[in-house]
This record gives structure tokens, sequence and C-alpha cells, in this order.
């Protein structure tokens, strides 16, 4: 191709260029990176608002990136804690000998040191369930966090498939979980849950008064170690 008509050709495509930009002022808007591409004339003029532009633009991806970093370390902070809170919680339950006292290790931490405003321990007795665990629940009487409920008990409905599932669920409970885990004085002030199948022999709920202390989509890769752990210290239990 001739040089000459090469250039003339890059020359009406940049005039094309330019005509649509004209007609479409608000382009930048919609690409904000393209913006930041751009080699402004250091003659002043006109270009100072598009190097205005670029540098607000900059200015802002800067505080979106400040804004990210401070939320990751704001999450790794709560992490930790998580993890150290759990660690604690595994240990003091393989310190507990007795079936009773690992389930009342169970509750005494999750309310104490995960703020729980009240936490319950529903376990549905039928032929399956361990001698140790039957033990428990005639020692440990009628306190009023251990729901014993027979296996064909219909209340059970609303957290058989929960159960059977065996992965944690968050958010408020349903008006039949409401009442078979929280019902009696208190609960109806409870406006969030976190529900812990524990494989095998039952579910831990722990309840909130504040909505968003237990929400659907929140991580439950803790409260799922905190069921396993309870299902291993109560497995190795007299």
């Amino acid at each position: 191709m001739d040089p000459m008509t090469d250039d003339r050709s890059t020359r009406h495509e940049a005039h094309e260029i330019a005509q649509w930009l004209r007609r479409h002022p608000r382009f930048l808007e919609q690409f904000p990176d393209l913006a930041v591409t751009l080699v402004v004339p250091k003659d002043g003029g006109a270009s100072a608002s598009l190097a205005s532009y670029q540098l607000e633009v900059l200015r802002e991806k800067n505080r979106e990136l400040t804004r990210r970093l401070h939320e990751l370390g704001e999450n790794a902070q709560l992490n930790e804690r998580l993890a150290v809170r759990t660690h604690q919680l595994t240990l003091a339950l393989m310190r507990a000998v007795t079936a009773e006292e690992v389930l009342q290790t169970m509750v005494a931490v999750l309310g104490e040191d995960f703020a729980g405003d009240a936490v319950r321990v529903l376990l549905p007795i039928g032929p399956a369930t361990p001698a140790n665990l039957r033990a428990a629940i005639e020692c440990l009487g009628g306190v009023p966090w251990l729901l014993a409920l027979p296996a064909d008990d219909a209340r059970l409905a609303s957290v058989a498939a929960l159960m059977a599932a065996g992965e944690p669920c968050c958010g408020r409970p349903s008006a039949e979980r409401q009442a078979l885990l929280f019902g009696g004085p208190g609960g109806e002030r409870l406006a969030s849950a976190a529900l812990l199948p524990v494989p095998g022999l039952g579910l831990v709920a722990m309840g909130s008064g504040d909505p968003n202390r237990f929400y659907p989509g929140m991580g439950t890769l803790f409260l799922r170690m905190m069921a396993e752990a309870l299902a291993t210290a109560l497995a190795r239990s007299a």
C-alpha cells in the first residue's frame, strides 16, 4: 500500500472517531479506564479538563482499592478471632469427660464466647440414640436449653431435611422452627439464628436478637467445624 494513501486513511479514521466522540460526550463515563490511558497534550487549554478527569479517575480507583484493602483486613481479623474461638471450643470439648459435660460446655461457650442470646440443643431420641447420650439427658434433667424429643415427634418435621443434609443454616428461622427451638419466654425477641446439624445426633441452635447477626449466605465453615467437634467429643465421652 502507498504510504501516502495509508496516512490519509489513518487521518480520515481519526477524524471520524473525533466526530463520533463529539456526538457522544459521555462516552468516557462508560469506559473510565480508557480515559486514564489517553495521552493529553501538555499545552493546557481545553485538555486541562480531561487531565483533571484522569486525575479524579485515578483518585477514585485509589479510594476503592483502599476501601477493599480495609475490608480484607477486617475480614482477616474476624476470621482469626473465629479460628481462635473455635480452637478454644474444641479444646474445651476434648477436656470434657462425660456426655453431659460435653453438652454443658458447648452451650456455655456458644453463649459466652460466641455471643449467642439463646442456645438450644435438640436431641431426637430413638432406638439408635447412644447409651451415654441417654444417660446425659437423664442426668441433665429439665435444663431449658436441652430439647429431648421422641424421634417420631411431628414437630421435628421442620428440621428433618436440615439434619439430613448436615449443612449449617443461617437466617431468620421459620415460624415452625422458631416455635420448636426457641418457644417460651423471650423466644419472640430472637430475629436470626444459626442452626448446626450434629451428624447422627441432633441439632444445635444459636439465636440472636440482632437480625443481621446470622444471615443467609454467610460463611458456615466455622459452624460446621464446631458441629463436627461436638459430635466427636460426644462419641468419645463416657
